[in-house]
């Protein structure tokens, strides 16, 4: 079938890099097709290798022109020529019976970064970089920040105890993957579910047994559910600003499993009087969108979900500020769901907001993805030799949260600082639109909804340190409307 479409049109691109099904028929549809068109808003997650099967099922012959295999040893040898790899050599000395010996193991480790070769042999001459501001004059101001919060005292001493516990499991059984997978989701997880805690227990392989044994590493304080700690007060009052200014909102939680921190929020928000609707996992992928219509028609005010359910396909306009209250691992999930509400057709201005315990293993993921962040933005034409440098030290996002947490590596960088940076390379490629005030309203509302209770401004406590842009000279307006960027005949009022 070589040649038997005109063209093959393939979307989310970066969604068929692995080694899927999907990804295979990529290729397959390349071969079937005298033209192939693939696209993507997230090219690359911050490793030069991600590119390698795309490339392969796109380009092979520009592949095997440049010496590559297909499979691992190929992804190895791209990963060496075009990204960063680390060697680390670990020489042991033994004493045998008659003489001196040595044993080195060697491990190589692939790091975050990417050549500029790489953009001149593969992507110059067949890719087309397009973003929203390039096709749209019109497009409102989009912002992101970091808010940092300071813990509770209580809960402070209890996560200290157990970062404590942790570290020390970790420096005495180095290099066990899934020791180090467990033990970080369990410091990300805490500070944000700190009750119904058991013992935790680990596996490690015994020399002398040649078998895995178990062993506490430790067991987390349980603390009480019945009161709001500091990171969920933050995010009330936060979300509390925005209604006040007729701004539905959207939160990203992603620990959704046996602990449930969208089941936590949605309480804690219950319990001030706001309206919240929680997406699950259950609601099949083509049935979102209605389902978001029928919470829009319900009146509802904030929805809660993993970000990975909205990441592609939805665009969430009716929500203009986004909260991140956990972020995960995957950049390519954070790209996507951050730009789901920043699309043609919003009016309003997007505030995409990262609430973070500050010091605490949260704000050294959010810190790292952001510097993983400007390696991508470099592969899509959005340079940034600083943030090159700046990753020259880390490995991938877990094994550099981990040398971190053993190391106590970063302290004293905060992950506002890295978005910042973000900020400003987003600034000399993006000058700010004039749309940075609120769109004056058109008609009037056709459903009317109760007034949501006035609340003071968000206070200072709980050391909140956000970095805002100053507020544009607003026209007086009439009444606030919910912003569905609908359309003036279905925006809701927000006051009777």
């Amino acid at each position: 079938m070589a040649g038997w479409f005109d063209f093959a049109i393939a979307d989310e691109l970066h969604q068929l890099a692995g080694d899927t099904a999907q990804g295979n028929g990529l290729g397959v549809l390349g071969r079937a097709a005298q033209r192939l068109i693939a696209l993507t808003g997230t090219l690359m997650g911050g490793y030069a290798d991600d590119l390698f099967n795309i490339f392969y099922r796109m380009e092979p012959r520009a592949m095997v022109r440049e010496g590559f295999a297909y499979g691992g040893q190929g992804r190895r040898d791209f990963q060496e020529q075009y990204g960063v790899l680390e060697t680390i050599e670990k020489v042991e000395e033994a004493d045998n019976a008659c003489s001196r010996a040595t044993k080195k193991t060697v491990r190589v480790l692939r790091k975050p970064g990417a050549s500029p070769l790489l953009f001149g042999k593969f992507l110059m001459n067949t890719t087309a970089f397009l973003s929203l501001e390039d096709i749209s004059d019109n497009l409102p101001r989009y912002d992101e920040c970091v808010i940092s919060v300071e813990m509770d005292d209580v809960l402070q001493q209890a996560y200290e105890r157990l970062e404590e516990d942790i570290r020390s499991a970790m420096k005495a059984h180095r290099g066990n993957k899934s020791l180090m997978s467990i033990l970080l989701n369990t410091l990300l997880l805490y500070p944000d579910h700190p009750y119904d805690f058991e013992e935790i227990w680990a596996r490690a392989f015994d020399p002398q047994t040649k078998e895995y044994v178990k062993f506490l590493v430790t067991e987390p304080e349980n603390l009480t559910r019945e009161t709001h700690y500091a990171k969920e007060r933050v995010l009330i009052a936060d979300v509390k600003e925005e209604l006040r200014q007729g701004r539905r909102c959207q939160v990203y939680a992603t620990y959704t499993g046996e602990k449930d921190v969208t089941l936590r929020l949605d309480t804690v928000l219950r319990q001030e009087g706001i309206r919240v609707a929680v997406l699950r996992s259950s609601v099949p992928t083509d049935k979102r969108e209605d389902w978001y219509d029928r919470q829009l028609k319900a009146g509802v005010e904030v929805v809660i979900c993993h970000p990975k359910l909205v990441e592609t396909g939805l665009d969430l306009l009716a929500f203009p500020t986004l909260y991140f209250f956990e972020t995960g691992y995957s950049l390519h999930t954070l790209r996507q769901a951050s730009r789901r509400s920043w699309r043609i057709g919003q009016r309003f201005p997007v505030r995409v907001k990262f609430v973070t315990y500050s010091g605490t293993m949260q704000e050294t993921c959010l810190r790292l993805m952001g510097k993983k962040m400007l390696v991508a933005l470099m592969m899509e034409g959005k340079f940034s030799g600083e943030g090159l440098q700046a990753l020259d030290t880390d490995e991938d996002l877990m094994s550099a949260m981990a040398r971190e947490l053993v190391e106590k590596a970063g302290v004293g960088e905060s992950a506002d600082a890295v978005w910042r940076e973000l900020d400003q390379e987003r600034e000399k490629i993006q000058p700010r639109s004039g749309m940075d005030s609120e769109p004056e309203e058109e008609a009037a509302p056709v459903l009317h909804l109760p007034a949501v209770p006035a609340t003071q401004a968000i206070p200072t406590a709980f050391g909140i340190h956000m970095s805002e842009p100053p507020a544009a000279a607003k026209k007086p307006k009439k009444t606030a409307l919910w912003p569905t960027a609908k359309g003036a005949n279905a925006q809701l009022s927000l006051f009777d």
